[in-house]
């Protein structure tokens, strides 16, 4: 009976750190080199995937109250309010952000609060913002994520566009990973839905490529160390580009 317990309780184990791993998927593998400059060694192949989505908080809702669409602001401090629901966004001991904002395609700036003041010259801005997972990962589902337009000083709104748009949560401009680390890819589609409007996302890093048809982080594993680009460009499923201002986005990282 000893015997036959003790073996449950290690299958059980297995089993329960087996559910854990994460399972990759639309994974694709880049042709490089397979063997490195001394000739000795098995250069890892570039990997593009993702992980099965495991979308954290389905129904959190992230409101703006200021700026209004179009409303018009001095140049200096600029409030910005959001409202937050089913979403524990203060959590005592917790100093990671949860909350991002992205100012015309720049990189995310985190928030410990849902209302603060912004420093912003003379100009027309979008700003998008949204929630993120323990990870910090952009939550994806409808509700997490608000944009808005509005002007600072004399400035005229963007001349309206109907087309969806990229915003970039992952990677940041000059981030340094080390070798062997995955870079992730992380976006938001706002303006459109990938699948009923007929988009997909186009994911270059140097020469390596990948796309994917919907709204979920990419993982790219074994880049060699070296300075990359990154550009991520918001397609039609045929192929043709996007003239919006905010249609792609590039960032240059690093690998050491």
């Amino acid at each position: 009976m000893n015997k036959i317990l003790i073996s449950l309780i290690l299958f059980s184990v297995i089993l329960t750190s087996c559910s854990d791993e994460k399972k990759k998927i639309n994974e694709s593998v880049v042709e490089t080199g397979e063997i490195s400059p001394n000739g000795l060694d098995v250069i890892p192949k570039v990997t593009f995937y993702q992980y099965e989505d495991s979308s954290s908080y389905p129904d959190a809702i992230l409101e703006l109250y200021t700026p209004l669409g179009n409303q018009i602001f001095k140049p200096g401090k600029v409030p910005f309010e959001f409202n937050i629901k089913n979403y524990e966004f203060e959590q005592a001991g917790d100093q990671s952000f949860k909350l991002f904002n992205i100012l015309n395609g720049g990189d995310p700036v985190g928030f410990y609060s849902p209302i603060f003041q912004r420093e912003l010259t003379e100009g027309s801005y979008r700003i998008v913002a949204y929630l993120v997972d323990d990870e910090g990962l952009a939550l994806k589902n409808f509700g997490n994520y608000v944009d808005r337009d509005f002007q600072v000083g004399e400035s005229r709104p963007f001349p309206y566009s109907a087309e969806p748009y990229l915003a970039l949560n992952y990677p940041r401009s000059e981030q340094v990973y080390q070798r062997g680390e995955e870079v992730i890819v992380d976006f938001l589609v706002l303006g459109g839905d990938m699948d009923l409007d007929g988009l997909k996302v186009q994911i270059k890093i140097n020469d390596f490529m990948y796309e994917i048809d919907e709204m979920n982080p990419v993982r790219v594993a074994n880049l060699p160390k070296g300075t990359y680009q990154v550009n991520v460009n918001l397609l039609r499923s045929d192929g043709k580009e996007l003239v919006g201002p905010f249609s792609s986005v590039s960032k240059t990282v690093i690998v050491q």
